[in-house]
């Protein structure tokens, strides 16, 4: 295309995420002459994005310029890329609301971001938004790709789907690529000789195959080898977070044959295996991080304290290229190059042991025009069963969402794996009643019940 894009960043107050993305889309040369428009409702971290995208440029010696909006219309007007990531409520309060609650119930969950009750009051939260960003898109740039970066990014991307199927969009993670260099770290080969392809659901992607490339050109499959490193204790290797030994992702590719591409911290509270009230011996074996998610929010607060100091005093920025998917797919799309990517969209029978109206995480072209799923076909019948045990929970959050349907917010809860292993019936009706009613300043008017369920026992 000829020109410049405009690449419009909803939620710029995610200084770190954005300043990766910013960072590898101006190293691009098709796009180092973007307009990039940056959107928040925290001014003062607006502000401090700005300044650090005013650097990243003058770093690069670039032509991009930066636009500030609190008007979230206006900084979408001409957009040809939206990036989406923000979260509604932020650590304080709704974060801590989604753990303190369920744990008066005896529920435990390590990052509730995903699925479970904190997953679906994040979704509650979240969709509304997503939906009014989606009619702004609508009314002044209804061409644009919308890059979003939202959790509970399933729930989401079937959401916009749902209620608004003319958007161009895609939910992009960066578990995928991130769980193959930590497996080839994890058997020390070259992340560059690894061949792999994955299909699933966010979060629950698992790779249908993992090989290394041998000197005559030919690939080995390296499953065994996993196997084998994980039965004699060589893998996993520590990572970067001594409290999530990833043990738990381990134990599972012995049971179903296959890894899953999301971290064992998250893995752990999709299934009704790991955290079970009075097991402290399985919290002990397989090293569950309980709490995970508040410990990381508040360490990055109060890292972002520094480094924002930091930023403010430094002539320029160091940019080192990030795994994130964003600048590959903008670039692709500007130029015609093609690229490969994982994105999250509408299953329209790409994996056709899933629902149609699933959203699925599969390998995706991306050329001028635009991200095209590839189909995968039917997964191995573990590995659906194990899905659907998710897409039940995410399938009724969403038409709790459409219909406006209080009931089905409970319904979801009922059909978590977790939450219906380790709860009763009442238990749980009354918990999420606590949990809407708790949240309710960031829920939509419907979710809140003028008379209140009588009190378990």
């Amino acid at each position: 295309m000829a020109g410049h894009p405009k690449i419009t960043f909803i939620g710029a107050g995610s200084t770190v995420f954005m300043k990766n993305i910013i960072g590898d889309v101006l190293q691009r040369p098709a796009l180092a002459g973007a307009t990039i428009a940056l959107m928040d409702i925290d001014p003062q971290r607006l502000e401090e994005s700005a300044l650090v995208v005013n650097k990243l440029i003058a770093t690069l010696g670039v032509k991009a310029r930066a636009e500030t909006y609190s008007d979230q219309r206006k900084a979408l007007a001409g957009a040809d890329f939206v990036v989406v990531a923000f979260q509604i409520g932020g650590y304080e309060p709704c974060t801590v609301t989604d753990f303190e609650v369920p744990k008066k119930y005896g529920l435990r969950q390590t990052i509730a971001d995903t699925l479970g009750v904190g997953g679906i009051m994040r979704g509650l939260r979240t969709v509304p938004h997503l939906w009014k960003i989606c009619e702004d898109m609508l009314a002044v740039c209804p061409d644009a790709i919308m890059l979003q970066y939202v959790n509970p990014m399933a729930i989401n991307t079937w959401a916009i789907a749902e209620k608004y199927p003319e958007i161009r969009q895609v939910g992009l993670c960066h578990s995928v690529q991130g769980t193959a260099h930590e497996l080839a770290h994890d058997l020390d080969i070259p992340y560059e000789e690894i061949r792999y392809r994955s299909a699933g659901i966010n979060h629950m992607a698992f790779f249908l195959e993992f090989e290394h490339r041998q000197a005559d050109g030919s690939y080995r499959n390296l499953y065994p080898e996993l196997v084998r490193a994980y039965r004699e204790g060589r893998a996993p290797k520590p990572g970067w977070n001594p409290r999530c030994p990833n043990k738990v992702r381990y134990e599972m590719l012995t049971r179903l044959g296959y890894f899953v591409t999301e971290s064992s911290e998250h893995f752990a509270e999709y299934t009704p295996y790991f955290i079970k009230e009075g097991r402290e011996d399985l919290i002990e074996r397989f090293g569950i991080p309980l709490d995970e998610y508040p410990k990381r929010c508040v360490e990055q607060i109060e890292r972002w304290k520094g480094q924002a100091e930091a930023y403010r005093s430094a002539e320029t920025i160091e940019v080192s290229p990030s795994k994130e998917y964003a600048s590959s797919i903008i670039n692709s799309v500007w130029t015609g190059e093609p690229s490969v990517i994982y994105g999250n969209l509408r299953n329209n029978g790409c994996i056709a042991s899933l629902p149609d109206n699933c959203a699925v995480e599969v390998p995706c072209l991306v050329d001028r025009s635009g991200i095209q799923p590839t189909s995968v076909g039917t997964l191995p019948p573990q590995l659906t069963a194990l899905m659907r045990t998710n897409i039940n929970v995410q399938e009724l959050t969403v038409a709790a969402l459409m219909t406006e349907n209080r009931e089905h917010i409970f319904h979801a809860a009922m059909m978590d794996p977790h939450t219906a292993a380790e709860l009763d019936l009442d238990q749980i009706w009354s918990l999420v009643d606590d949990l809407l009613l708790a949240h309710r300043e960031w829920l939509p008017g419907w979710t809140q019940s003028p008379i209140r369920h009588a009190k378990a026992s």
